[in-house]
């Protein structure tokens, strides 16, 4: 295999374990905060003993995402060593202050939070985690103000001896990809926490388990689902016109759009012909595109070949299409995934509204615990959509996937084998591990953490 795609399939790898984490850490912290607020001003121990439960499931999560992030740093250096060079007076800062601000905020306050219980406060406590919450959420921020640099360079000149430097740092800051892809993740983990509350709280509601517990949780998770699914389809709608205009053939791709049209259509279903370019088989919506793109009905979308000829021109020869198949369908899955979501999290504030009578909707109930598996879909598929979407690119216009790679005389191809089949092993048995854990205390349910840890005991 070309030592190239075992490097794209390692960083691949270690990036979607990680990334399976990171949105319910961001989201359920938020809402583990709420609890606690809402017992710390109510002093209603039905809010306690939820803030512990959902607690323990969140250092579960956080635990692995944790590791997870440690190993992705390592990407960096080990495999894309070029690339580090020449954006690592850019890259290095936002990282740098993650790690120090960020991580270290969330760390240190979740350990004095789970030892905390008998030592602080109420209201002490409860900021504790707040803490917590805002790291989570602050250190998503800067790993996405990293990103986005990869998606729309910004505040640099070339340097004299290769690579890029830094010249704004405060353009690096109002990178305006930024507070698009920002929001999106925000939301994007609390509806992943919304809907693993909802998954879990409805299991326990029909087997008549702390019904108090787990309805109050219900109810939080609905009101949330709601709110944050709309919110992601509404910003998602804004990342995709962006996108339109500062990646075009991100878009192109994933409509298998061949040749510019205005007004365009969207894709409902196409079978494409990738190397003569031209659909085989297609249903397309007249002017939907377009209304995508612009909010009107008219308007020109570029198209695949078309995009080819006009990077040729700017950039020189060479293969600036992605592979097309994987954009396509990993946007159709997220939409899809989107719209189920937002469906499921309207049933759930009915269910709600109309009494949380959960024998009168049992059969509805009880596929809502799969339902957990939609916005980890939708997580996954949005990422890949938005990094495989920019081949051959690993900074937009400015390094290519060959160029940021280390050089394989360095890195060989065994070097990459044996560590990419290391990832898989040691990453498949955490993971198996994870769903042990979670799968154990979230069917144990509250009377497992009714007990605080005692001073010297985890």
């Amino acid at each position: 295999m070309d030592p190239l795609i075992l490097a794209r399939l390692q960083f691949a790898l270690t990036t979607v374990y990680h990334f399976f984490f990171v949105p319910l850490t961001l989201g359920l912290s938020v809402l583990v905060a709420v609890m606690e607020t809402i017992y710390v001003r109510t002093g209603n121990e039905t809010y306690k003993r939820m803030t512990k439960f959902w607690g323990k499931l969140f250092l579960i999560n956080f635990a692995m995402g944790v590791v997870t992030g440690i190993v992705q740093e390592f990407q960096f250096g080990m495999n894309w060593s070029e690339y580090s060079r020449f954006v690592g007076d850019i890259f290095g800062a936002p990282l740098a202050i993650e790690a120090t601000l960020a991580f270290f905020l969330e760390s240190t306050f979740l350990g004095v939070w789970i030892f905390g219980w008998d030592r602080l406060s109420k209201g002490l406590h409860a900021t504790v985690f707040w803490l917590v919450a805002i790291g989570s959420n602050i250190s998503a921020l800067w790993i996405l103000i990293a990103n986005s640099f990869m998606q729309q360079p910004v505040g640099f000149e070339p340097a004299a001896g290769g690579g890029v430097v830094m010249t704004d740092f405060f353009a690096l800051l109002g990178n305006p990809n930024v507070w698009l892809m920002f929001p999106h993740t925000l939301f994007s983990g609390f509806a992943t926490a919304a809907f693993f509350i909802m998954g879990i709280s409805a299991y326990h509601l029909l087997r008549k388990n702390e019904p108090e517990v787990f309805r109050r949780s219900f109810q939080l998770a609905a009101i949330v689902g709601v709110i944050a699914t709309f919110l992601v389809a509404l910003n998602g709608h804004a990342q995709a016109q962006h996108m339109v205009q500062i990646q075009p053939m991100k878009m192109a791709t994933a409509e298998a759009l061949w040749e510019s049209e205005d007004p365009a259509s969207f894709s409902l279903i196409t079978i494409g012909d990738m190397k003569n370019r031209k659909d085989v088989f297609a249903i397309r919506l007249p002017r939907m595109l377009s209304l995508l793109s612009y909010n009107r009905l008219d308007g020109e979308v570029k198209g695949i070949n078309n995009l080819q000829a006009e990077y040729e021109a700017t950039y020189g020869p060479g293969n600036y299409v992605p592979p097309a198949i994987i954009p396509y369908w990993t946007f159709r899955l997220m939409v899809g995934s989107g719209f189920a979501m937002i469906a499921i999290s309207l049933f759930a504030l009915f269910f709600m509204v109309r009494g949380g009578k959960y024998e009168k909707y049992a059969r509805v109930l009880k596929w809502l615990p799969y339902g957990m598996a939609l916005p980890y879909l939708a997580n996954s598929t949005g990422w890949i959509l938005t990094e495989v979407g920019r081949y051959p690119w690993v900074v937009f216009g400015l390094v290519k996937l060959e160029d940021g790679v280390s050089p394989f005389s360095i890195v060989t191809p065994a070097m990459l084998w044996i560590s990419l089949i290391g990832y898989v092993v040691i990453y498949s048995v955490l993971i198996v591990a994870t769903i042990y854990l979670m799968r154990k205390f979230a069917k144990a349910g509250p009377a497992a953490t009714d007990v605080a840890p005692k001073a010297g005991k985890a």
